[in-house]
């Protein structure tokens, strides 16, 4: 009869051998941000009065709180019991994801479940636009639409009806930033087959638009 302790290493092995030990260390698969700080904020009108665009960003990480209060406010979802956003969307559709790149990798927004989706851990900023400031500026934003969500128009219809989608989303978060006194500007200035590739999306799912916010920086 096997020693106790020699039988434990024996059973131990056999675990191990069916149930790698990677299974037990693998890296998240989503973050969980804090829930949205949805009451508050400067007056509308005084938020339409400073609302900009900015080209010059300080590097600075922003807080999960702010990411997930920004990104709420672009398209969260404001009425749990339908599952309605905070942007209109024509029938409904709700066709655009957002996709956060930051130095840490690339996301999906999932406002479901209010989280960070990971899609892939390579930093790739520099893709989302031809402006130098993008490859440095803590969070560029990507606006996709899965074109299979925009029922049978052509092409240019499906193009038209997704801008004015991002357009809605887009807007959202310049008024969030101008409440929060952070840096954004929407650029049409993207490298889109590049960037789709490096995303790895599907043919029917399409960069319409980018935006990068961050914290403002220092202006020579």
């Amino acid at each position: 009869m096997k020693p106790k302790s020699s039988l434990f290493n024996s059973l131990l092995l056999c675990f191990l051998f069916v149930f790698p030990l990677s299974l037990f260390c693998q890296e998240p698969q989503s973050i969980q941000l804090p829930d949205p700080q949805t009451e508050g904020g400067r007056p509308l009108m005084e938020v339409l009065m400073d609302r900009s665009s900015s080209r010059t960003f300080s590097k600075e990480d922003l807080p999960l709180q702010t990411l997930s209060n920004l990104l709420w406010a672009g398209f969260g979802i404001n009425r749990p019991e339908s599952g309605r956003r905070t942007a209109p969307s024509a029938n409904n559709r709700q066709d655009i994801d957002i996709y956060v790149a930051t130095a840490k990798g690339l996301y999906r927004y999932d406002a479901s479940t209010n989280a960070l989706v990971v899609i892939l851990k390579d930093d790739i900023r520099a893709l989302t636009g031809t402006q130098e400031y993008v490859k440095d500026a803590p969070v560029n934003l990507i606006y996709v639409s899965d074109f299979t969500k925009l029922g049978g128009d052509d092409d240019n219809a499906k193009y038209a009806t997704a801008s004015a989608h991002t357009g809605f989303i887009s807007q959202n978060v310049y008024l969030y930033c101008a409440s929060e006194g952070l840096a954004t500007v929407v650029r049409g200035s993207v490298d889109k087959p590049a960037l789709e590739a490096a995303m790895k999306l599907k043919p029917e799912q399409k960069v319409i638009l980018a935006q990068t916010v961050g914290f403002p920086g220092e202006t020579e």
